[in-house]
Formats: structure tokens, sequence, C-alpha cells
């Protein structure tokens, strides 16, 4: 399976609560559900459509246990995500959780075990928010793509993607602009993030 990396992010790079004020308030993190604002047909139908390319979802224990909480309570039956977001098998990599309650949930300890999932056969198996996750298995040379939905705000404070600044690269393979202002972009990893020197633009025209 394709390990593939799925994240909401602001234009200051800010990962933390976007879907509500309550779902995220670490660090006393006051500025939650700044995606909201800026859904549309677009999104949702392109978020659905990424959903159902996952045949497992990985997650770190912080959206583990707020995943756990809030996606069971979901019961509109017309709600596009619902019923994938609580039937696909579950992974969670902790050190400090013994089992799952939200299930099928299978607790990880180790990258070497997300190694050998990535050895099966599959589609993809897909994180969602974990951005702490994310970092450290981009940075392992774990992550085979990366999928930004970039909203058209700046929230000024709160948990940032990519902290770690680990040099990555990147190939862009799609890119949509949805009504509301969102960027959808899709990218493939490439190995080590590429550097070079200013030259004068005669090598690039």
């Amino acid at each position: 399976m394709k390990l593939v990396l799925t994240e909401f992010v602001t234009l200051d790079g800010v990962s933390q609560g976007p879907g509500s004020a309550d779902e995220d308030t670490t660090g006393g993190f006051a500025r939650g559900g700044w995606l909201v604002p800026f859904f549309d047909e677009t999104f949702v139908s392109r978020t659905v459509e990424w959903l159902g390319y996952a045949d497992a979802l990985l997650l770190g224990r912080r959206t583990y246990d707020a995943f756990a909480r809030d996606w069971p309570q979901i019961t509109d039956p017309d709600d596009p995500y619902t019923q994938r977001m609580n039937t696909l098998p579950k992974y969670v990599v902790t050190n400090t959780l013994d089992q799952g309650s939200w299930n099928p949930t299978t607790v990880l300890r180790t990258f070497d075990e997300i190694v050998e999932l990535k050895s099966r056969p599959g589609n993809e198996l897909q994180i969602h928010g974990s951005a702490r996750l994310g970092d450290s298995l981009l940075k392992a040379g774990l992550v085979d793509a990366v999928r930004l939905v970039v909203a058209p705000t700046i929230i000024g404070a709160g948990r940032r993607l990519f902290e770690t600044g680990a040099p990555s690269g990147l190939v862009l393979r799609n890119q949509e602009a949805t009504p509301s202002g969102l960027l959808l972009l899709e990218y493939e990893t490439a190995g080590a993030a590429r550097l070079a020197d200013y030259a004068g633009v005669s090598a690039f025209v």
C-alpha cells in the first residue's frame, strides 16, 4: 500500500483544529474551526474521492482520540464520510494505549510495523491529521504522497505542519482551486529537498 499524508492547513501553515473550536485546544489553542467557512461542493467531492482510495487509516494518539470521540457520534445517513471513517481498519501509533475503542483498531508501537503494513497489497494507507506522526514518517522516508487542502486564511497561532523541517522533495501531480478559495494540492515525494544557487534567469527560459 502507498502511505499518503492528507492534511488541512492555513496559509501560515497551521494544521491544528481545522474542524471546530473544541477539536484540539492543546496549548490553549482557541482558533479552531478555520476550515469550515470554506467548505463547498468541490471540496466535499474531492475529499470523498480521496477517502475512497483508503484501505486503512494510520493515526497518532491525539488524532485517534479525537476521531474516536467524534466520528461514532455522527449519525446523519447523508454524511459522505461517516461510513468510511467508522468502518475502515484503524492503526494507531502509540506507546500509551493498549487497545482502541473505535473498532476496528490495531495498536502499533514501531515504524517497522508501518513498513510491514505498507508491504501488504492494497491501495492507500492514509494519515489524516496526526501532523507530528506524518512529519516523522516523512522524515523517515516512508511517505509516498502528500495531499494538502490549503485554506485562504491566516490564523497566527497553533501547531504547524512539518514543524521539524524534515528536508523532503515533492513533485506536484494535481492542483485545483475550489469556488470558496481552497487549494487542493497532490504531491508525490521525491527524495531529498533540492537546492541550488541563483545564477540568472537565462538557464530557465
